[in-house]
């Protein structure tokens, strides 16, 4: 029987894998995926689980695709499939994609009186949450129909420092790992305690009230919080600076 890695080399032989230039999700495993379908590979016990799921496929003879309410039509960034030393990454060295282009997007949504246009324009570069929304295979690529609060923040680049969060999303460098115990012994990576600490980078306006109104939030760019240690999506830069984007209600405290 193949091995998982196995069948992740030959699935990977013909897709197009998708991913988000410049970022890489920071995930317990690998993931690949397409318009077509993807595979999820644990970084443990990888010959025990293969996860494969097709996506929706529209026909040929349907030209446009026009999401309803809140919802967003999204283009998946296609992968980075070599390094920037131009050395060819293996399929594990793929992960799952988190950014993608707005190529349409509904009417908007009411909330109590008050008809709510969405913030996200056509053309927007946005990063998402993972594993959110529906694929869905459209004029021969890869799209994604997600709800506007899917959406993490707005990114034209690929440093992760620029991000926009929306709504009430926050961008948080994480602290650094101690690489010692207290008694000087140096630890492995699977050793090291996953912080939940670091500081905020950037914050959204805030979240819709039930009055349609945004209510501000608590944290401010420069204050050091603790939030919940697996809430929000990790990102590691190109500089290797771990960050993590997630909603305001995860930061538990402001330290001082």
């Amino acid at each position: 029987m193949a091995t998982a890695a196995q069948l992740g080399s030959a699935v990977s032989s013909h897709l197009k894998i998708a991913s988000f230039q410049g970022l890489r999700a920071a995930t317990n495993g690998s993931v690949l995926q397409s318009g077509s379908m993807h595979a999820f590979f644990p970084a443990s016990n990888s010959r025990r689980c293969l996860a494969i799921k097709a996506a929706t496929s529209v026909a040929p003879k349907f030209t446009t695709l026009k999401p309803l309410g809140d919802r967003v039509l999204v283009k998946i960034q296609t992968v980075e499939e070599k390094s920037a030393g131009g050395i060819l990454l293996p399929t594990t060295a793929q992960t799952k994609p988190q950014g993608g282009v707005v190529v349409a997007v509904g009417e908007g949504k009411t909330v109590g009186d008050k008809k709510i246009d969405l913030s996200l324009k056509t053309g927007s570069q946005i990063v998402y949450s993972k594993y959110a929304g529906t694929e869905v295979e459209f004029k021969g690529e890869g799209h994604l129909l997600l709800k506007e609060e899917d959406v993490v923040g707005l990114l034209s680049g690929d440093d992760i420092k620029e991000l926009q969060p929306l709504n009430d999303r926050v961008l948080i460098q994480v602290g650094e790992t101690e690489s010692k115990t207290a008694g000087g012994v140096l630890l492995t990576e699977s050793a090291k305690e996953k912080p939940v600490i670091g500081t905020v980078i950037a914050a959204g306006p805030g979240a819709l009230g039930e009055d349609g109104e945004r209510k501000s939030l608590e944290v401010t760019p420069g204050n050091t919080v603790l939030y919940s240690k697996y809430a929000g999506n990790e990102f590691k830069n190109k500089d290797g600076v771990q960050y993590v984007v997630l909603r305001a209600s995860d930061v538990l405290a402001i330290l001082s």
